[in-house]
């Protein structure tokens, strides 16, 4: 008895293949991700003559002509990696509707290699009051792993405190602390979330009435480092960042430096969690100056000449 022909299995449907389209607008430098977004949701952008105005779709940036306003891609902007020392007074930020400046205004003479501006953005924060080293680059995969706790890569910082802390309060510190989660305002209008902190690095660098610590991190919530001393009772005056994985700070307040393609592949292993080890040598940046010396205040006068001795009469 002859088989019958069985119904023919259905073809599955080929995956598409590329990235997402708002993926290859924020590598080509037109905006954040989530900025391309709203790009692509306005009807503004065109891949081989259509309008795609639908999040999700995958294209190759490689073969599709992709068009934002009418202007043709050239595909991904190189990706660049920088150092700069943030002042303190500046904002991590790249725009501040307060018009305060910014670290993009550190960064603005840096160009890309098609002669558009590269669209750099900081690697995590460092807040108003705060100084120190700051990574900048386009790198958005590089950016998110080092941002993620999970990662456990360390952050180094000089931090002045008021007044002398105990031993035993140093100690709560190096253990995990319990702080308050979120930001200040949050806090104050009574939205208290608590969480502990990972442990931490604290080492005396400099005595005093108001000490200078060395502290490491391998986290970074919000104002972290300010909350889990004044847990303990005692205010931060200061705080420099002179550490991150193996990198240290070499360059002066304002100032910035392409990173080697070695501190980079040093960058990738601190992100996928492998121990990088910084350079033995401290650089100047990253150390306290020395205290100015104290000017005497005693007067310099001449020696008071000696009373003569009375005459002897004969």
């Amino acid at each position: 008895m002859a088989k019958s022909p069985g119904t023919p299995k259905p073809t599955p449907q080929e995956e598409p293949t590329g990235d997402r389209l708002q993926k290859i607008l924020a590598q080509a430098g037109i905006a954040s991700r989530r900025k391309a977004e709203e790009i692509i949701l306005a009807g503004r952008v065109q891949v081989n003559g259509v309008v795609v105005n639908t999040l999700g779709t995958r294209h190759d940036s490689t073969r599709d002509h992709i068009r934002v306003d009418g202007k043709l891609l050239h595909g991904p902007e190189q990706q660049r990696y920088y150092m700069v020392n943030k002042p303190r007074g500046y904002v991590t930020t790249l725009d501040d509707p307060e018009k305060r400046p910014t670290v993009m205004d550190i960064m603005k003479t840096k160009h890309g290699p098609h002669g558009d501006q590269v669209r750099l953005y900081p690697v995590g924060r460092l807040d108003y009051l705060s100084e120190g080293l700051l990574l900048m680059t386009n790198d958005g995969n590089l950016a998110n792993s080092l941002s993620k706790a999970a990662t456990g890569v360390e952050k180094t910082y000089l931090v002045k405190v008021s007044g002398v802390p105990p031993e035993s309060a140093l100690d709560q510190i190096r253990r995990g602390i319990m702080i308050d989660r979120g930001r200040l305002n949050e806090v104050r209008s009574g939205r208290r979330d608590r969480v502990i902190t990972s442990p931490a690095k604290v080492e005396l660098v400099r005595s005093g009435d108001n000490p200078w610590y060395e502290l490491t991190l391998t986290e970074g919530r919000n104002r972290q480092i300010r909350k889990m001393f004044e847990e303990i009772g005692h205010h931060v005056e200061k705080i420099r960042r002179i550490g991150y994985g193996a990198l240290r700070l070499d360059v002066p307040p304002g100032e910035f430096r392409e990173l080697t393609a070695g501190e980079v592949t040093a960058l990738n292993r601190a992100a996928k969690g492998q121990k990088v080890v910084p350079k033995k040598r401290t650089p100047e940046f990253a150390q306290l100056k020395a205290p100015a010396k104290k000017k005497s205040t005693r007067s310099h006068r001449p020696p008071a000449a000696r009373p003569s001795a009375p005459r002897r009469s004969h």
